[in-house]
């Protein structure tokens, strides 16, 4: 049974961080399972009867609920946040994420149950949706929160490293899965399996978030009372600037980042004609280097700024766009595998510092509810319409040179999002006490 001890501010920093990074990998694992199968095998089992195009655009359209979903996640659960405090929002989210996903794995296809099957699709992805939106912004700013004045990029960066580690552990389970059951068995019933095992995740991470101690900023506006009745109106009311900025400066980082992850897998088997397996553990390497990289580049916004770290970030992505598909149409798997691992490699230099910069925009006591909307909103203007536009401009032109041109304009628009995001505008609160209370 638990009870109620003191822990030292120590312990607090580092069940905050284990359960922000254990908590954001389960999410995200559950959430890119959605999109590896939506390129793989989706189409045939729940769009079938049409060309192989068009079943591509609509499992990439049902991937896109799951993005407009996540500002209303966003909402609900920045709510919650500001109001009853990170800890107990993160269970929720933990739990809807986890409930969406298994039920994914246990759907009939459109072959039992016909229209039905798609619809109910729909309805899951979106409940997926709601719970990533909600999990982000309270994750990092636990983490955040509860980290030193001077590192809170690095603080904050912990939380992305979900993203890295989600990816590896939901590409891995595809590619063994797909390996012992073979393509036909994978297609008939193996993809399921990884989408089932998400049940055992659960445990992990509710046992993790139960020994959390809350973050010291929530306590000190609780302490204050200054809780905020209506925190999205007030974001809204205050701070709808940041709001709009922080969502227009991740678009550089967040639609090329689903051409990495998820439209690659699309072009290299449908366009280049390359194997899928190969494709899926070149993007194990690249994601496990995000382990290094991610820390690294939040590490350096500490030193030379978040705005600094994060532009460069930016610049190199634009003058990636072109080699990218460069070394892709070569279709030579050394030249293919560094496209892939370069490519997640620049996006780690935004990623990095990005929860910063984000979280830092917005006052304490608003921060859960504006920072997950302008995190958030980045999902419908950007991640989830991009892998639906190239696929469009493949289909149109031929080639990947109006999807390079596409990723370019997604960089401008996020240089001068970041131009225009104004400092945080007030400061933040004082730091955590030595000891606290924790639960054991």
């Amino acid at each position: 049974m638990m009870t109620v001890q003191e822990v030292t501010r120590a312990q607090a920093v580092r069940r905050a961080t284990i359960a922000s990074v254990v908590g954001t990998t389960i999410e995200w694992y559950d959430f890119f399972l959605y999109g590896t199968a939506a390129a793989l095998v989706f189409p045939q089992l729940f769009f079938p009867g049409q060309n192989a195009f068009a079943g591509v655009l609509a499992a990439f359209a049902t991937q896109f609920v799951g993005f407009v979903a996540r500002p209303v996640g966003a909402a609900i659960f920045g709510h919650f946040g500001d109001r009853i405090g990170r800890k107990t929002t993160l269970m929720a989210t933990l739990f809807l994420m986890a409930f969406g996903t298994v039920l994914i794995g246990l759907l009939p296809t459109y072959q039992s149950i016909g229209i039905a099957a798609p619809i109910i699709l729909v309805l899951l992805r979106i409940i997926q949706g709601i719970g990533v939106g909600g999990e982000w912004g309270g994750s990092v700013l636990l983490s955040m929160e509860w980290g030193h004045e001077k590192r809170r990029g690095l603080a904050a960066s912990w939380p992305q490293m979900g993203v890295p580690i989600g990816l590896v552990l939901s590409t891995g389970v595809v590619r063994i899965t797909s390996g012992i059951t073979g393509t036909e068995g994978f297609a008939a019933y193996g993809w399921r399996i990884p989408f089932i095992l998400s049940i055992l995740l659960i445990g992990v991470g509710l046992f993790v978030r139960l020994r959390v101690v809350e973050s010291p900023e929530f306590e000190a506006v609780r302490k204050a009372n200054k809780v905020v009745k209506n925190p999205l109106i007030e974001v809204f009311k205050r701070q709808p600037k940041q709001v709009l900025l922080t969502a227009l400066v991740r678009t550089s980082e967040q639609a090329p980042f689903y051409l990495f992850i998820t439209f690659v897998l699309t072009y290299a088997v449908k366009q280049l004609k390359l194997n899928s397996n190969s494709i899926l553990d070149d993007t194990l390497i690249a994601a496990a280097l995000g382990l290094i990289s991610i820390p690294v580049f939040g590490r350096l916004s500490d030193r030379f700024g978040r705005r600094r770290v994060y532009g460069i970030g930016i610049v190199l992505t634009a003058v990636f766009a072109f080699p990218y598909f460069g070394l892709l149409n070569t279709g030579n798997a050394l030249l293919v595998g560094l496209a892939i691992i370069l490519s997640l490699l620049l996006h780690d230099v935004q990623y990095g510092p990005q929860a910063a910069l984000i979280a830092e925009s917005f006052d304490a006591d608003i921060r859960y509810t504006g920072a997950g909307m302008g995190y958030q909103l980045a999902s419908v203007v950007a991640g989830g319409p991009a892998p639906l536009i190239a696929a469009a401009l493949l289909q149109a032109t031929g080639d990947s040179t109006s999807i390079s041109i596409y990723i370019i304009i997604c960089c401008a628009i996020s240089m001068l999002a970041l131009i225009l995001l104004p400092k945080l505008a007030k400061p933040l609160a004082a730091p955590a006490p030595e000891r606290v209370a924790g639960l054991v």
